[in-house]
């Protein structure tokens, strides 16, 4: 598989996120510089979509108990999750927000229901 457009880049606004529907569910987050990036949407700890909570510096926050991900590593910031998300390929280019799931930029394993 290739990158993939998934949105507009003013679609999302800085300090939030989207869900895209590819390959894997992925979240797509947009820090408050404008820079984006995509994690797998499933928070590790009980398979919350990780779209719905709160982008912060380089971290994005599950809604349901307050876990937090580093953005770049996929690694939890904050308990009660201790198991990393996979990191995806992203960039913006011609206006949009393109992700390629094929790219994944760490080792942590892929959720499965």
């Amino acid at each position: 598989m290739a990158f993939q457009r998934v949105a507009d880049v003013d679609k999302v606004e800085p300090g939030g996120a989207l869900f895209a529907d590819l390959a894997e569910p992925v979240c797509v987050a947009r820090l408050p510089d404008g820079t984006v990036k995509a994690v797998h949407d499933t928070c590790s700890h009980q398979q919350y979509p990780l779209h719905e909570g709160e982008v912060d510096d380089n971290e994005i926050e599950c809604a349901l108990h307050g876990s937090t991900f580093d953005l770049d590593s996929g690694e939890p910031q904050g308990l009660p999750a201790v198991k990393s998300i996979p990191v995806y390929a992203c960039k913006v280019e011609d206006g949009g927000i393109w992700v390629d799931v094929d790219q994944q930029l760490n080792d942590a394993p892929v959720p499965r229901h």
